[in-house]
């Protein structure tokens, strides 16, 4: 988030969201729209201005007036993607510092999942430029965690960590083939070799995680209960916890304090 503003003061004066366009015919939403649609089929490599332009139906100079360059596009398409994150105001928690921080993050998962070729940097590739929804979505991540009582870089911090966790349960969990992408003509042949490997005693506690029986249906079957959107409802829990602990010392540490002084 700090670097979309510092992205913002480099690219100033010639801000892109400070330019007009006069009478356009292909507004930039549209531009941005075409241009995520065509990353969500094909992905990020996929996106170009001639691209871009064919799906319009316009000159690919023509978008030049609107977007001076690729650069700009992708600024445009972070953008846009920030827009999917923001919550609707009415439905903002107030004084409820784990109910926002966790629509933070169900928000921001849902829309990596929609768009995870984001995980490849289109940040970077946008310059870290911000746009006025990148700004909304700062703003909207600062109410979250203002009830914390917590100084203002212990917020940033667990703003930081909320979208660490999530990014890293996306790449490495959502977006992980799981066990039931295994095609049923292999699965016999891995399940041998997984007793086969047990066999040997080399991994004991993998032995006490299955259980007796067959193995391969037990990694199944934990595959099946243990799914992933229950594995991030923990691991966001856990993490909150965290914060709530350090509120609850820090809390504490000020009533002694204050009782030092008496």
């Amino acid at each position: 988030m700090i670097g979309t503003l510092y992205g913002m003061a480099r690219q100033a004066p010639q801000l892109l969201w400070a330019r007009s366009t006069r009478r356009p015919k292909h507004t930039r939403e549209q531009i941005a729209a075409t241009a995520l649609a065509i990353a969500d089929a094909e992905g990020i490599e996929a996106v170009t201005m001639r691209r871009i332009a064919a799906e319009l139906g316009a000159g690919t100079m023509t978008l030049y007036h609107y977007v001076a360059s690729k650069a700009e596009l992708t600024a445009l398409m972070l953008d846009a993607i920030m827009a999917e994150q923001l919550a609707p105001v009415a439905d903002l928690p107030t004084n409820d510092w784990r109910a926002a921080l966790a629509m933070v993050a169900h928000r921001t998962r849902a829309m990596l999942r929609r768009h995870h070729w984001m995980l490849g940097g289109l940040q970077t590739a946008s310059g870290g430029a911000g746009g006025p929804n990148a700004l909304r979505h700062f703003e909207q991540s600062l109410a979250a965690v203002a009830s914390t009582g917590l100084a203002p870089e212990d917020q940033l911090d667990i703003i930081a960590a909320v979208d660490d966790y999530v990014a890293g349960f996306v790449l490495k969990t959502d977006l992980e083939p799981g066990l039931e992408s295994i095609p049923d003509e292999a699965a016999p042949e891995v399940a041998e070799y997984l007793d086969r490997e047990l066999r040997t005693g080399d991994y004991p506690h993998i032995a006490a995680l299955l259980g007796q029986g067959d193995s391969w249906v037990a990694l199944r079957r934990l595959g099946t209960t243990y799914n992933p959107d229950r594995r991030f409802e923990q691991g966001l829990r856990r993490l909150l916890d965290g914060v709530a602990a350090q509120i609850a010392r820090i809390g504490a540490d000020r009533r002694v304090g204050k009782r030092a002084k008496r």
